[in-house]
């Protein structure tokens, strides 16, 4: 194999690649006889078929296999000999050799390298991990929700205009230009006034009726509303106010704990109170992990491949622009122009890829790796997601390993997040749940 250095650019790298005839045809031949050897064919003994046989009807698709295992080869030898990882799938250009004519195979191939990373002196890294107590109040508030939606509504006999606190059972009839459109016919609809869950308008138009009443209201849908040939959308409603009724929270008492399958209320506040430590115990590593990260990102000092950080940013900007039409654009990136856009998240792209190198790196050099278990309980927490279709998302991955694949980087990331974390000199400091959910934005 001959090979001659064409580009050397930063992070660009390109070869002229020749690899001899007469190798390619070595392994045509014997790959020819392989064939051969596992043909069955009328009028000969298994393994008697000629190899010219086998190369008149399968010499072309031999060829192809050839050449397509000459190249990857080729292109890992040259790789591994000048001690250069690819950042990507090489671009390959193929100049001769493609049919079996007796000519060289030549090829040319570029790609962008990953950058030689040094890792930088962990040995003073010192963060503080924030940390809060689940408090009595908060187990309160969380029963007081399960009362609320275990609540009865007891008809109110007196006739006078809904108020603010009251409930009315309506029926609807939801109409764009006069024609009732799919989903907004309703009957027996209890709606708070004052409540949440309606599109914005419709109950605070609803206050003030009185049973047996019927109006005509006009609504707007919201822009993200879910049906999206309503988002945004004006719509008018049939209403027919039936009955005025007032809404009675259950008991927090054995009796509720029960009706959702405890034994006492006691048993209930224990596992609210497990269920909001876990959260707690959530926001603590996402504020130590963010922490971690913005320490790395000031000693990520290399350069970034820009084909990763380009692949990275067009995954942002997708999300962006889809929060954008959505009119989900936080408010600071509302006030920016589209150039500013674009150039701040490009910085957060850029960011993110220096940072996935630079864990990489850590990884690799301390040995951490991620295991088959490892990577099995992950496929079975993902089919979890899926209740009633476990089976057929195991199936998936199994038809699909690429797709675990996909699995095996946050895994590595959070191995490698914990090895540094117990690296670090942390701080413990207790701070109120509102501190701790109060997570800043990433530096950029």
């Amino acid at each position: 194999m001959q090979v001659t250095e064409t580009l050397s650019e930063g992070l660009k790298r390109g070869f002229t690649v020749t690899v001899p005839a007469v190798e390619l045809e070595g392994k045509r031949d014997a790959r020819l006889k392989e064939v051969a050897a596992n043909l069955n064919l009328p009028g000969f003994r298994p393994g008697k078929v000629p190899v010219s046989l086998a190369r008149q009807r399968y010499g072309a698709a031999v060829w192809g296999e050839v050449i397509e295992q000459a190249v990857s080869d080729s292109i890992r030898a040259v790789f591994d000999e000048r001690g250069l990882r690819p950042a990507g799938q090489p671009q390959v250009d193929l100049v001769s050799g493609q049919e079996d004519d007796g000519k060289d195979l030549e090829f040319k191939v570029e790609s962008e390298i990953l950058p030689e990373i040094a890792v930088p002196d962990l040995s003073g890294l010192a963060l503080t991990r924030l940390k809060a107590t689940v408090s009595d109040e908060a187990v309160d508030k969380a029963l007081a929700d399960i009362a609320q939606r275990g609540r009865n509504f007891e008809v109110i006999e007196e006739v006078r205009p809904a108020a603010k606190g009251d409930v009315v059972a309506i029926d609807f009839v939801g109409k764009r230009d006069g024609v009732p459109f799919d989903g907004g016919t309703a009957e027996d609809v209890n709606v708070e006034i004052g409540g949440e869950g309606f599109i914005p308008g419709f109950a605070e138009q609803i206050e003030g009726m009185k049973p047996g009443e019927e109006k005509i209201i006009t609504v707007t849908f919201p822009a993200d509303y879910g049906a999206a040939e309503l988002a945004g959308q004006e719509a008018t409603f049939d209403i027919k106010a039936k009955q005025l009724k007032k809404a009675v929270d259950a008991e927090i008492n054995d009796d509720l704990a029960k009706s959702i399958g405890f034994e006492t209320l006691d048993q209930l506040k224990d596992l609210i109170r497990k269920q909001i430590s876990g959260e707690y115990d959530q926001l603590t590593r996402l504020r130590i992990k963010r922490d971690l990260l913005d320490a790395l990102a000031g000693k990520a000092d290399f350069e970034a491949p820009a084909g990763m950080v380009e692949s990275e940013f067009q995954q942002i900007w997708a999300r962006v622009e889809s929060d954008r039409n959505a009119g989900q654009l936080d408010d600071e990136d509302k006030e920016k122009d589209e150039d500013t856009l674009r150039a701040d998240y490009r910085k957060i792209a850029e960011r993110r890829v220096k940072l996935g190198l630079l864990l990489a790196e850590i990884g690799r050099k301390n040995g951490i790796t991620v295991s088959s278990e490892e990577l099995g309980r992950a496929v079975r927490a993902e089919a979890m997601r899926y209740q009633g279709q476990e089976q057929q998302v195991f199936e998936f991955f199994q038809k699909n390993p690429q797709a675990a694949e996909g699995l095996r980087g946050p895994i590595f990331e959070n191995k490698v997040v914990d090895y540094l974390i117990e690296l670090a000199t942390v701080t413990d400091k207790e701070v109120t749940p509102d501190e701790l959910s109060d997570i800043p934005a990433a530096d950029i």
